[in-house]
C-alpha cells in the first residue's frame, strides 16, 4: 500500500489589504476574465471578423455581470432552492461560496445575446470566439477549488499514488477531483478549442465552436463527476447520477445541435468594413 498524501494546508486568503481579504477564489475569477478578454481581442479579429478589439474590451463588463449573476442564481435555483426561499438574504452572501457553472453559462449567453443585439453583431460568430477563452477561467476556478480544499472527490483506493486526505473529507483517501476538472474542463478543452479555432473552415461556420464547447464541457464534466463527491445536501439522484451530470445532458444535446446547424448553413463572411468603422 502506498502512503496517502495529506492535503497541503493552503491559506484560502492570498493577502489582506487592511480590513479586506483577497481570496484565491476571487483572484481566479478576475484572472480568468482578464486573460479571456485579452485572448478575445485577438480572436475577434481573425477572419471572418466577428467584432473588433474595442468591442471585446466593452464586453468585459457584460461578461462579468453574466458570470456573477448567472452563477449565483444558478446555484440558488439548481442546488438549494428550498434553503434560499426561507433565507432570501443569504443569496447575497457570495463570500460563503455557492456558484454554479451551468448558471454562469446561462448568464454569459444572455449577456452575449444582449451585447450582440446592441452592436448588431452575429451572435453565433461572437459566441464562437468567446467560448474558446472560457476554459481558461474554468481551469483556474478548479485550481482555486483545490486550494480551498473544497469540492473534493469520492473515496479512492489506497493504491492510487495521488489519493489525498482532505481536511473536511474525513479520514479516508479521496480523488483530487478538482485537479481532474482543471485538466479536462480547463487545459484539455482549451487546447482542443484553440486548435479547432485555427482552421478558417471552422471559423466560417457560426455556432460550430460554441457547439463544440458545450458538447466538450458536458463530456468532461460528466466524466469527472464519477470521481467527484456529490454535494451533501443533494447526494445522488435516481439512477445514481449527479446533479452535475443531469445538467450536462441538455448542454450536450444543444452542442450537437449547434454543430449540425452550423454545418448546414452558409459560411459567414464577417462584419462588413463599414460596420466595423462605426464600432
Amino acid at each position: 500500500m502506498l502512503p496517502v498524501l495529506m492535503f497541503p494546508q493552503f491559506n484560502p486568503v492570498l493577502v489582506h489589504v487592511g480590513p479586506f481579504a483577497i481570496r484565491w477564489y476571487a483572484l481566479s475569477y478576475i484572472l480568468g476574465i482578464v486573460l479571456g478578454i485579452t485572448l478575445l481581442r485577438r480572436l475577434v479579429n481573425l477572419p471572418p471578423r466577428a467584432g473588433t478589439p474595442e468591442l471585446a474590451d466593452d464586453f468585459l463588463a457584460w461578461v462579468t455581470l453574466g458570470i456573477l449573476m448567472g452563477g449565483r442564481l444558478g446555484y440558488v435555483l439548481f442546488y438549494q432552492p428550498g434553503y434560499y426561499i426561507t433565507h432570501p438574504l443569504a443569496m447575497l452572501e457570495v463570500w460563503h461560496g455557492g456558484m454554479s457553472f451551468h448558471g454562469g453559462a446561462l448568464g454569459v449567453i444572455i449577456a452575449m445575446m444582449l451585447f450582440t443585439w446592441r452592436h448588431k453583431l452575429n451572435f453565433l460568430a461572437f459566441a464562437d470566439r468567446v467560448t474558446i477563452a472560457v476554459p481558461i477561467g474554468l481551469g483556474l476556478g478548479r485550481v482555486a477549488n483545490f486550494i480551498n480544499g473544497e469540492l473534493w472527490g469520492r473515496e479512492a483506493p489506497d493504491s492510487l499514488p495521488w489519493a489525498m486526505i482532505f481536511p473536511d473529507g474525513g479520514p479516508i483517501p479521496r480523488h483530487p477531483s478538482q485537479l481532474y476538472e482543471a485538466l479536462t474542463e480547463g487545459l484539455l478543452l482549451f487546447l482542443i478549442m484553440f486548435a479547432a479555432s485555427r482552421k478558417l473552415s471552422i471559423r466560417e461556420r457560426p455556432g460550430f465552436l460554441a457547439g463544440m464547447f458545450l458538447a466538450g464541457y458536458a463530456c468532461a464534466r460528466s466524466f469527472c463527476e464519477f470521481f467527484r463527491e456529490p454535494d451533501s445536501f443533494l447526494g445522488f439522484l435516481p439512477g445514481g447520477i449527479t446533479m452535475g451530470q443531469l445538467l450536462c445532458c441538455p448542454m450536450l444535446a444543444a452542442g450537437i445541435a449547434l454543430m449540425v446547424y452550423a454545418n448546414r448553413h452558409p459560411v459567414y463572411e464577417g462584419i462588413p468594413p463599414e460596420a466595423e468603422a462605426k464600432q
